[in-house]
């Protein structure tokens, strides 16, 4: 019997010739460092559930902002504790807090690095919702409001993307009218479009001492069953002026990256979640799998199924290994 002449394998037959004809790539500049910024100074605090993650206060955020630009990394994203809580989550906007006095800080020395501003209420609320409530539900119009001046005190503090994480249904134009009115025409918006009510968060949860005290987020984040509705929200999202759309989490959902990629021509990010990240950490500190290749592994999977940006608390890692094979 006459083999096959034509045979895939000569394509892989060196390291030289695989990197020719590789269809997808990881790079730095694909990257996001998310941050934890607490209130205090010279303040480090390892989170338990997230190895190699800290609390940092704002002068160690600074430091590491600095790490993360000269890495070749381009971006950060802010989330925080607050030092106060209350019913409505004022202390989101509280321009004295440790996520607004960070982005300033932060800009002013490192003045090239972009800002991503995490927009929603969780963890500035005493009742862990991502909005103002009305008996046990989160009022969808009530919320807007107030997500509105979290947008716009992140912009004055130097935030150059506002994301907001919340899924209230008309958060984009709402906040996209509240920034151009005030004056911040030029900031953009990454909208968490398709985020699913997911258990991966757990480990984000301890770290922003953000979760619910009561019922759980299922009735505003998305069911994880579905996909067609996730196109819908990117439709509607992308009609009231968001510039990036975002699916979270990522690995269990490189199907619907793949159908946003399809459908739409804007920048597509994925956020690889601290559970993903968690169960990465765990198994490779019991030696059961190799920590650098799995993780290159999982970030090209996110760009081969359509990702432009990954947000990944593995960024300063990557970048370290992709310096070496370079």
């Amino acid at each position: 019997m006459k083999l096959n002449t034509l045979r895939p394998r000569r394509l892989r037959q060196s390291a030289a010739i695989r990197d020719m004809v590789r269809e997808n790539s990881l790079s730095v500049k694909d990257l996001i460092y998310p941050i934890f910024v607490v209130a205090g100074e010279n303040i480090k605090e390892p989170i338990p559930s997230m190895p190699d993650v800290y609390h940092l206060s704002v002068d160690k955020a600074v430091e590491v902002a600095k790490e993360v630009y000269a890495l070749g990394i381009p971006a950060i994203e802010v989330f925080g504790l607050p030092e106060y809580k209350d019913e409505i989550g004022s202390s989101a906007w509280d321009l004295n807090s440790p996520v607004q006095r960070a982005m300033r800080v932060i800009k002013e020395a490192v003045p090239q690095i972009v800002i991503v501003g995490d927009v929603c209420l969780c963890q500035y609320t005493t009742h862990g919702h991502c909005g103002q409530l009305c008996g046990h539900e989160v009022d969808n119009d009530a919320t807007l409001k107030l997500l509105a001046k979290v947008a716009v005190s992140q912009a004055q503090s130097g935030a150059d993307i506002i994301a907001p994480s919340d899924m209230m249904d008309g958060r984009i134009a709402v906040i996209r009218e509240a920034l151009d009115e005030a004056g911040f025409k030029n900031v953009s918006i990454m909208s968490y479009a398709v985020k699913y009510a997911s258990g991966y968060y757990g480990p984000f949860r301890d770290a922003a001492d953000s979760a619910p005290q009561f019922g759980d987020r299922r009735g505003y984040q998305m069911d994880p069953a579905n996909s067609r509705e996730a196109m819908k929200e990117v439709e509607l999202d992308l009609a009231e002026g968001a510039d990036f759309i975002m699916i979270k989490p990522a690995l269990c959902y490189l199907d619907i990256v793949r159908q946003v990629r399809d459908k739409i021509n804007r920048p597509v990010a994925v956020y690889n979640v601290s559970g993903e990240y968690a169960m990465v950490k765990a198994a490779a500190q019991n030696g059961w799998i190799d920590e650098k290749r799995i993780v290159l592994e999982t970030l090209t999977s996110m760009k081969r199924a359509g990702a432009d940006i990954i947000i990944t608390y593995h960024a300063i890692d990557v970048a370290k290994w992709l310096k070496e094979e370079n």
